[in-house]
Formats: structure tokens, C-alpha cells, sequence
């Protein structure tokens, strides 16, 4: 039996799309290019292989055990094709899109471009938010580079790499009426609470974290991002409790004041992760080794 390899992209993005509409945006085909290949790889494996909900198309059990095998046949054809290409960084001109959360928006975005200006200045960065769903981001579909940030239960298509670890500490304002060199649990208690919820799964390490320790705050503002912080712990008696990493840069600031944590609040996880199909892509390999190497010198 023959099979027409132009099927096998459109098996892939429609297994991880679940929708025949978002598979051609992917693949820049027309709907119904779509749905002809789909009809013809139906009658070639001699399947339905997607059984349209209302909101979805499910997988049939011959497409679940398909999907791993092709997407892995594919992955293996773009690293002999992408490893056979020289990548010079100092000569590359094109776009970047990656997704990190706030958190690493804030602290290692900034040096990651200031590399880039140096070692590649015709790399264009263009960043998405990281939110809750990585699969909106693009990643797990391979058009996002990579995303940045606390990743768990990724899908299998991603490869995960632990790039940095970070702690916790205190923000209070320089002239604080209360609060000295030290802050203690009775203390940190009594205080208000500036909070941040960035998207994602830092948000649930942080209150995870305070919870496992019994610690209590009365939180009386959240926001979305670290940004807006030092103002409002500038013009307050509040405190906020962050990503030491933050801390480092809040530090600077000679109307705060960055003490340690009343109880050790432990450590939290800097993941980076990408689609397996640029494990051996020479440009992606490049800004893999970039980015690591930035965030081990933060």
C-alpha cells in the first residue's frame, strides 16, 4: 500500500488541534483542503480516526495509537532535514515568538534581549503571555519556540528542561512605621498584603508555599503583574511577598526595603520547554543554550 507522506502534517495538527478550522489556520490551507485530506486518510487507514463533538473532534482509539508514532516519524524527518543546515547566529534574520509567564517576562527577558543585541542582533523577539493552557501559546503545536516558566503535566510532544530555581522574600517600603531589619511570622500576620496573580502555576506555588508552612496574610490588593508593585508598596505600609529574582531588581529601589521570609517558604522550579521537533534544529538549539545560560547567571 502507498501513502501520501502530505497526509501525515495534517494527521498531526488535527490530532492536536481537535478542530478542522484551527488545524488549516496551522498548516495555511483552506478548510476544505482540510477536510479532503482528512476523508482521504479516513478511507487510506480505513478509520473515521476524529468523531466530531459539539465543541471538539475526539480521537478514535486508532488515532491515539497512531498519533505518537507519526508525530515521532515527523520529528525524525526534520532533524535529519534541520540538522543538515549551519546556523550563524551573527547572520540570522528572522522572528522569534516564545511564551514566558510574568515572572520571567520581568526578570530574564530584559538580559535575553540584551544577549541577543550582542550575539545575534537580527533575531527579532516576540513574546506571548504563558498562561494556565499551554496549549494557547502555541507550544504544543510547534509555532511557539518555547515557553518559560513553572511547567507541570506537559504534554508529551514537549521536552521540559529545569533551567533555575528561585526562592521567596519580603517587600516593605524603606520607612516602613513597623517593620526593622527582620520581619516575624506574628509580625508578617498582622501586616496587609499586596499579592500578585500572574497567570499560571506560579500563582499556585506561592499560596502553596505559605499554606504548607501555616502562614496567614490578609491579602487587601491583588494585581497582574510585578510591575505595579513598587508603587503601591512605596505609598503603603503593605508588604508583598516574591520571586527573590524580582527582589534582586526591587532592591535598587531606595523606597523599599527586601528582608527574608519570617519561615523558609522553600524554592520554586524555572522550567523551559519547547515541541520535540526542534530537538536537533541547529538556530533552536542556539537560543536554548542562550536562554539556559541567562537564566544560570541570574
Amino acid at each position: 500500500m502507498k501513502y501520501d507522506l502530505n497526509l501525515l502534517p495534517v494527521f498531526v495538527a488535527l490530532m492536536e488541534e481537535r478542530s478542522v478550522t484551527r488545524a488549516a489556520l496551522r498548516l495555511g490551507m483552506t478548510q476544505a483542503a482540510v477536510s479532503n485530506a482528512l476523508a482521504r486518510l479516513r478511507g487510506t487507514l480505513q478509520d473515521p480516526l476524529f468523531i466530531r463533538e459539539r465543541y471538539s473532534m475526539r480521537p478514535t482509539p486508532k488515532a491515539e495509537a497512531l498519533a505518537p508514532v507519526l508525530a515521532s516519524a515527523l520529528a525524525s524527518m526534520d532533524a535529519v532535514v534541520l540538522g543538515q543546515q549551519a546556523f550563524d547566529p551573527a547572520r540570522a534574520d528572522h522572528q522569534v515568538t516564545i511564551a514566558p509567564n510574568s515572572y520571567v517576562e520581568f526578570v530574564l527577558v530584559p538580559r535575553l534581549v540584551a544577549r541577543l543585541s550582542q550575539l545575534a542582533p537580527g533575531i527579532r523577539l516576540r513574546t506571548l503571555n504563558f498562561g494556565t493552557d499551554l496549549a494557547e501559546t502555541g507550544v504544543s503545536a510547534g509555532d511557539t519556540a518555547m515557553v518559560l516558566g513553572r511547567i507541570e503535566e506537559a504534554p508529551d510532544n514537549l521536552v521540559v528542561q529545569h533551567i533555575a530555581d528561585d526562592g521567596l522574600a519580603c517587600v516593605v517600603r524603606a520607612d516602613h512605621p513597623v517593620i526593622g531589619n527582620r520581619i516575624g511570622k506574628n509580625q508578617y500576620e498582622r501586616l496587609k498584603h499586596v499579592n500578585v496573580l500572574p497567570s499560571g502555576r506560579l500563582r499556585t506555588g506561592v499560596f502553596q508555599a505559605l499554606q504548607r508552612q501555616g502562614l496567614k496574610r490578609e491579602v487587601v490588593a491583588s494585581v497582574t503583574h510585578f510591575a505595579s508593585i513598587p508603587e503601591i508598596i512605596a505609598a503603603t505600609d503593605y508588604c508583598a511577598t516574591l520571586p527573590r529574582l524580582i527582589c534582586q531588581r526591587l532592591v535598587q529601589d531606595r523606597r523599599l526595603k527586601v528582608l527574608p521570609t519570617p519561615v523558609d517558604l522553600g524554592s520554586f522550579p524555572l522550567h523551559m520547554a519547547w515541541h520535540v521537533r526542534y530537538r536537533d534544529d541547529p538556530a533552536h538549539g542556539w537560543l536554548r543554550k542562550l536562554v539556559a545560560e541567562t537564566a544560570a547567571a541570574l
